[in-house]
């Protein structure tokens, strides 16, 4: 393909027409609506280790420091990773909505437009009067679409859009809507398409105890190597259903047959939106809890974990306020678990605030 032409050299089919870091403290009012989360600075909590290269002893000496406070006590560390998840919200207006059949999409940055997709003009037109971008006429179906955007994004390659992995998303208004073609996972941020998501906390009860199972993620991993990660998480792609990617996903990255997950439970969905660049991440988290056997260990099957460990609550907790050793996404459904099972309170501080802030994206 001859990527450094003007027009894009489509099938025939298509004929030829076709984010300073400062303290983390909070709002005077504790207020997290969109522009507060935008616009407040965050910090590093103040670790002697960095997020890349901890080990699980690192963990364990935070979880059981004797500095930790009471966990309905404090929350600034929590609102902290909401806005991890909610940066650059202000400058949404650089964006230009995506349009397909009079359906907005997605959210495209003008510079993204101008510097990489304008040239392909049989694919993307920029519409002057209405100040949206839309694909071709000439793309009538889905497939047609996703050929075309698949291969203005195969063309634009690993230097534009990093960490293609041959992954399809659907494109739809909302969840559940009609799909109107389907999208290489690693190009949605730059689409500002919605992407979804399952994510499950894998707990069970020790001495009248929980314990959540954690795992490590891969050093090799091209996404936030070696970061703290659910027991069981995966984007949601295109033709499968919630539970049974769920399922599919306890495989292979826990070994957990399905006689055992099918008993997981749809617990609702956490929305985050974050800038960053041209990337705008649209995403909604379906959550899920699996109460596992005391005895189960699991075992990762598609290499992409690298180990798991077994760990209070409330020390996971901890984790989350004081470091950012998990991914951050994760930080948010875990803090939604400590809401369900009682680990926060509402005679805490910023209860409620913190408890919207799950939602703050466009969680539909």
């Amino acid at each position: 393909m001859a990527c450094n032409h003007h027009r894009l050299c489509l099938s025939r089919s298509f004929g030829s027409s076709i984010a300073s870091l400062s303290s983390p403290l909070l709002p005077s009012r504790l207020s997290l609506c969109s522009r507060t989360l935008a616009s407040t600075p965050i910090r590093l909590s103040s670790l002697s280790v960095s997020a890349a290269c901890f080990t699980w002893d690192d963990v364990v000496r935070i979880s059981d420091s004797q500095h930790s406070s009471r966990l309905s006590d404090d929350l600034q560390g929590f609102f902290e990773k909401i806005r991890v998840c909610n940066r650059g919200l202000e400058k949404q207006s650089d964006f230009l909505p995506f349009v397909i059949e009079d359906q907005t999409v997605g959210c495209i940055h003008k510079g993204f437009f101008d510097d990489h997709l304008k040239r392909f003009s049989n694919v993307f037109i920029f519409t002057q009067d209405n100040y949206h971008i839309m694909l071709h006429p000439v793309l009538r179906t889905p497939n047609a679409r996703t050929k075309a955007v698949g291969d203005v994004v195969k063309c634009l390659g690993e230097e534009v859009i990093p960490g293609i992995r041959k992954e399809l998303y659907p494109v739809a208004s909302s969840f559940g809507a009609p799909v109107f073609f389907s999208l290489e996972r690693a190009a949605a941020p730059y689409f500002g398409i919605k992407a979804y998501g399952v994510h499950m906390n894998g707990y069970t009860e020790r001495n009248r105890q929980k314990y959540l199972w954690i795992g490590k993620r891969s050093q090799v991993k091209p996404t936030y190597p070696g970061m703290l990660d659910h027991l069981v998480a995966g984007g949601l792609p295109h033709g499968i259903a919630c539970k049974e990617n769920l399922m599919k996903e306890c495989e292979e990255e826990a070994g957990i047959p399905r006689s055992i997950s099918e008993r997981a439970i749809s617990v609702g969905a956490v929305a985050y939106g974050d800038i960053d660049g041209y990337r705008y991440k649209r995403d909604v988290l379906f959550c899920y809890d699996l109460k596992l056997p005391e005895d189960f260990i699991p075992e990762n099957q598609d290499g992409e974990v690298e180990s798991f460990k077994c760990i209070p609550v409330t020390h996971v907790a901890d984790v989350i306020r004081r470091t950012h050793f998990f991914k951050s996404n994760c930080s948010l459904v875990i803090i939604d678990f400590l809401f369900r099972h009682g680990y926060i309170g509402p005679d805490s501080l910023g209860y409620l605030e913190l408890l919207k802030s799950l939602r703050s994206g466009d969680c539909s």
